[in-house]
């Protein structure tokens, strides 16, 4: 494997990306039960001149590095996610298009769900703090997203609380979602007090311990807090994310 490869696990996950691009699969192994599932893949790569082979299952472990290979892996190229400036800040939100934005969260499932989340309710855009501890879209994430991640543009944002601020004047209502302090997410606080509601929203989350760095906290434009009946402290992150983009979308339209 090179630096600039990527494996990706899994029939739904590959799928998904040899619909956006097909072009970029470079090498596919699979099993004998999945070979039957994927005749018109196996036959446009043929057209394309990669390689493409049936292996035993211990091969395929071999090739994914895992066992949780769902039977097949396509190895695709992995171009480095681009660095998002106030620019691009400033033309996603001429567009009218929601954004997560992620501090510290360093578990790749977690990352992942959330990928699926976001493709679910339609959110193009993911921004990851600059942070070498946190997690990156590698095979676990592409695994546990289940083809998410092909529709979700992934973008590094180095020096998250001055990134935020720029989204905020870019016009984006930047909601930084809370363990506990913030508005309770309800309805009426999504979308009330006197905010336009046509503007686009950034939902900031922290990291699975710690939450939100006070930093990148201060920056948003207000925190919401999940409210719950008080016997967990808390949701797992991406769990919690669901239930943010669910209420923001739902707000943010009514």
């Amino acid at each position: 494997m090179r630096n600039d490869e990527l494996r990706i696990c899994g029939l739904a996950a590959v799928q998904a990306r040899f619909k956006r691009d097909a072009a970029s699969i470079i090498r596919l192994y699979f099993d004998e039960p999945t070979s039957r599932k994927i005749g018109g893949i196996c036959k446009a790569l043929a057209g394309l001149r990669r390689i493409y082979r049936c292996v035993e299952p211990s091969e395929l472990e071999k090739v994914s590095g895992s066992v949780h290979h769902g039977g097949i892996v396509a190895v695709v190229s992995n171009p480095p996610a681009r660095t998002a400036t106030a620019a691009d800040a400033a033309a996603w939100s001429s567009k009218k298009e929601p954004l997560v934005v992620i501090d510290r969260i360093g578990n790749a499932h977690n990352l992942g769900a959330i990928a699926r989340t976001m493709a679910f309710f339609g959110v193009p855009r993911l921004a990851i703090d600059g942070d070498p501890a946190t997690a990156r879209p590698g095979e676990a994430a592409y695994r546990v997203a289940e083809g998410g991640l092909e529709f979700v543009e992934v973008w590094i944002a180095r020096g998250l609380p001055a990134f935020l601020r720029e989204l905020s004047e870019a016009g984006f209502d930047v909601v930084g979602a809370a363990t506990r302090g913030g508005r309770s997410l309800v309805s009426r606080a999504v979308s009330g007090g006197g905010r336009d509601t046509r503007a686009p929203w950034a939902l900031v989350l922290g990291n699975e311990e710690r939450g939100l760095s006070p930093e990148v906290a201060s920056a948003c434009s207000r925190l919401l807090t999940i409210p719950g009946g008080g016997r967990m402290e808390s949701l797992n992150v991406s769990t919690a994310a669901a239930v943010f983009i669910y209420e923001l979308t739902r707000g943010h339209r009514s």
